[in-house]
C-alpha cells in the first residue's frame, strides 16, 4: 500500500516538473521575440529614412586646347553641346594686338603689318552619360590637347545630411507650432532660413548631378595680318606727270577764256578809253604850241 502511495506521489512530481519546464520555454521564447522586435524596429526604421534612392555623382572636367582657328572652334563646340543635349552657359573670346608696323608701298598707300593671338573660354553643361563622348570629340578639333581632366565627387552622404537636417528642423518647427508654445520669432526665423538654404543646396546638388559643367580653353598661334591702306599723309596724294600736264594746260585756257569773257564785260570803257587816246593826239598834232607852254 505504501508503495503505491509512494508511486503516486513521484508520478505528480514529475508531472509539475514538466509542466513549469514547458512554461519557462514559453516565456522565453516570447521574451526573445520580444527582444527581437525591439532591437530590429529601429533599424528598419533607419534603412528605410537613411537611404538615397540614388547616388549623387557630380562630375567636372575641363580642358584646354591648342587649335588652328579659335572662332571656328568655339561654333563647333557650340554644335557639339547642342548635339549632346546640353548648353552653353558662358563663352568669352578675345584678341589681343602684340605688335603692329606701317610700311610704305607708294606716294599714297602703306602696308600695316598686325600680329595678334586669340583665345576663347567656354563653360558647357552637358548630361554625364554623355561626357566622355563629347570629350572626346571636342579633342579632335584641337592640333593637340595641353590639358585635359575630370573629376567625380559623391556627395551622397553631404546631400543626405542636409536632407536629415532639414527633416529635422522642418519637425521641431512643426512640433512647436502645434504645442503653441511661445518661441523666439529670430531664432524661429533662423530655423526657417535654415531649411530653405538646405534645401536650395540639395536642388542645386541635383541640379549638378544632371548636368556636368566643363570648362573649355582654346588658344591659337600668333597671327600677322598684312593690309594695304591709304596712306594718312594728304601731301603724298598727287596725280601722275601726264595727268598733271594736261591739268595745267586745261587750266591756262581756262584762264585765257576767264580773260576774254573780263574784256568782254568791259568793252565800253574799252572803246571809251581807246577814243580819248585818239582824240588826245589829234589835238596835240593841231596845237603844238599849247602844249609846249605846259611843258616849259
Amino acid at each position: 500500500m505504501k508503495t503505491k502511495i509512494f508511486t503516486a506521489l513521484a508520478a505528480g512530481v514529475l508531472l509539475l516538473g514538466a509542466c513549469k519546464g514547458s512554461g519557462g520555454s514559453y516565456d522565453n521564447e516570447k521574451s526573445t521575440n520580444s527582444a527581437d522586435t525591439a532591437s530590429v524596429s529601429p533599424a528598419a526604421v533607419t534603412a528605410k529614412t537613411d537611404k538615397l534612392d540614388d547616388a549623387k555623382l557630380v562630375k567636372t572636367a575641363d580642358m584646354r586646347i591648342k587649335v588652328k582657328d579659335v572662332g571656328k572652334a568655339t561654333e563647333t563646340v557650340t554644335a557639339l553641346t547642342a548635339k549632346y543635349g546640353g548648353m552653353v552657359i558662358h563663352h568669352q573670346m578675345q584678341t589681343t594686338n602684340e605688335g603692329s608696323q606701317d610700311l610704305s608701298v607708294g606716294n599714297d598707300s602703306v602696308m600695316h603689318i598686325s600680329s595678334f593671338s586669340s583665345v576663347a573660354d567656354m563653360t558647357v553643361n552637358v548630361p554625364p552619360n554623355r561626357l566622355e563622348d563629347f570629350m572626346n570629340q571636342v579633342a579632335q578639333i584641337g592640333l593637340y590637347v595641353e590639358n585635359r581632366k575630370m573629376n567625380i565627387e559623391d556627395k551622397s552622404l553631404d546631400y543626405l545630411s542636409s536632407k536629415l537636417k532639414r527633416e529635422n528642423r522642418e519637425n521641431a518647427v512643426k512640433q512647436e507650432a502645434n504645442t503653441g508654445e511661445k518661441t523666439d520669432p529670430e531664432k524661429q526665423l533662423t530655423a526657417k532660413d535654415d531649411i530653405v538654404d538646405r534645401k536650395i543646396a540639395n536642388l542645386k546638388t541635383d541640379q549638378d548631378v544632371k548636368f556636368s559643367t566643363v570648362i573649355l580653353s582654346f588658344y591659337q598661334s600668333r597671327t600677322v595680318l598684312k593690309e594695304v591702306l591709304p596712306s594718312n599723309d594728304a601731301s603724298a596724294y598727287q596725280l601722275p606727270a601726264s595727268k598733271r600736264l594736261i591739268s595745267a594746260l586745261i587750266y591756262g585756257w581756262s584762264l585765257f577764256i576767264n580773260l576774254a569773257v573780263g574784256f568782254a564785260n568791259i568793252w565800253v570803257f574799252v572803246l571809251a578809253a581807246i577814243c580819248l587816246w585818239l582824240l588826245f593826239r589829234y589835238y596835240r598834232r593841231k596845237h603844238p604850241a599849247f602844249f609846249g607852254t605846259i611843258k616849259s
